[in-house]
């Protein structure tokens, strides 16, 4: 399980999310739960279409794929 720091803001009647350390995961919600489930899915999307991507782009060349553990 990683961990992220979602934002949230109110505009108008909705809740926009986001990940500061994740571009392009955001989303909306009409209650803060709402967005924050939605931002989960989110995260989630984003992470398995850029591992497709790459597993695509790589497909055919001699890589090698490991675990990377980052502290931060």
């Amino acid at each position: 399980m990683e961990k992220f720091t979602a934002v949230f803001e109110q505009a108008g009647g909705w809740w926009i999310g986001s990940v500061e350390e994740l571009a392009g995961a955001n989303t909306q919600g009409r209650t803060l739960d709402e967005a924050r489930e939605n931002l989960k899915e989110a995260v989630q999307l984003v992470i398995a279409a850029t591992r497709a991507l790459a597993r695509r782009e790589a497909a055919g060349k001699a890589v090698i794929r490991e675990e990377l553990v980052v502290a931060l």
